[in-house]
């Protein structure tokens, strides 16, 4: 059965009960509203590989068009994940690395998006013990994009994965269905201060010993922007770690939502794993939620935990600043800057980290205009 006919079985099957989609439903997201029809997509999208600083590439490291879709998590959402696979058809990748592989220099997939309809299919395919940041940056002014990732990090591996969305309107449905092997190390982040709705179920299955993940979020929205994330991380083997922390900073009318599933399967002895939320409140008519929840079979756990804290700038340090010399709009920019880049920080090394950073500062900019 082809793509097609798959997601045209599954379509109108969502629940509203599920967190998934408790918040967002599908036809907000599907591209038409129309959740039985599967649009043509024409046109691809513009796609390359380079390093960070503009420089070519090292040698290990390919990024390849294929015609096969590939392996999903066995939990995943069938609704979008077929819909994706559907409307991707005519762009599907294959991003791989030979066993390891290194380089030095953070490495840039950029992602350029500027038809009515996008969507884009990528496999990872990372060798063992590979080292290597990446960051993914989705930017053009397309009116719907569609991202969705799937594969595996080799055993012993460690990389840092970011993925900046930078699109001027419209929709992002992303997809991440990730398996961390054996002692691999991974950092995944997410920085996003654009698209007028994003919605992004996030996945990984730690399927063997000594797998470590780190799941880290800076959040930017303003205006109306309704940015919806649901990140679930499985722990199905021993001594196996994780950390999910998300920051979102909230202005205008804008809202964020965050909902966080930690799963640790029987058998899944020395497990520790935590995830916390933190929203920061910019007006009184945002608003921002976060829900952490945890299933765990196992008892004999290191820790399982989780915690959520929502506020406004805290007065006293924005008054701190005024006494300082700041302007409003700059002390308010500096609190903001600090509060993203409290899990900004931990995403990779400080070149990239430094990249992140003016980032943060041009959206910070735009906001405060």
């Amino acid at each position: 059965m082809n793509a097609i006919n798959r997601y045209k079985e599954v379509s109108g099957t969502t629940d509203r009960a599920d967190h998934l989609w408790r918040y967002t439903p599908w036809r907000k997201v599907h591209p038409t509203g129309d959740i039985e029809t599967v649009p043509d997509v024409i046109k691809e999208v513009k796609i390359r590989l380079v390093n960070l600083d503009g420089t070519e590439i090292s040698k290990g490291i390919s990024l390849q068009k294929i015609n096969q879709s590939g392996e999903v998590l066995p939990d995943v959402d069938l609704v979008a994940t077929t819909f994706l696979k559907a409307v991707s058809e005519k762009s599907k990748w294959v991003l791989k690395t030979e066993r390891k592989f290194v380089s030095e220099t953070p490495i840039l997939l950029e992602i350029e998006a500027n038809n009515d309809i996008d969507s884009l299919e990528l496999i990872l395919d990372i060798g063992e013990m590979s080292e290597f940041e990446m960051v993914t940056l989705i930017k053009g002014e397309t009116k719907w994009m569609g991202l969705l990732r799937s594969g595996r990090i080799g055993n012993g591996s460690n990389i840092n994965d970011i993925t900046v969305g930078l699109q001027k309107k419209g929709v992002l449905l992303r997809l991440d269905s990730i398996t961390l092997g054996r002692d691999a190390n991974m950092i995944t982040g997410t920085v996003s201060s654009g698209t007028q709705r994003t919605k992004a179920d996030l996945r990984y299955r730690m399927s063997e010993n000594g797998s470590n993940l780190q799941v880290l979020g800076s959040i930017l929205s303003r205006d109306d922007m309704y940015l919806d994330y649901h990140i679930e991380i499985q722990h199905d083997a021993p001594e196996t770690f994780s950390r999910l922390k998300w920051h979102a900073a909230c202005g205008g009318k804008s809202r964020t939502i965050g909902t966080g599933m930690l799963k640790v399967s029987k058998g899944s002895t020395g497990t520790d794993a935590a995830q916390n939320f933190h929203n920061l409140l910019l007006s009184k008519d945002a608003e921002a939620d976060g829900i952490p929840e945890l299933e765990v079979s196992e008892s004999n756990v290191v820790g399982c935990g989780h915690g959520i804290a929502n506020g406004p700038i805290d007065e006293n340090q924005e008054f701190y600043l005024h006494s300082r010399g700041y302007s409003k709009s700059d002390a308010r920019s500096a609190l903001i800057a600090a509060f993203l880049n409290s899990t900004l920080t931990k995403m990779g090394s400080p070149s990239l980290h430094g990249w992140l950073s003016k980032l943060l500062t041009s959206e910070l900019e735009v906001m405060n205009k």
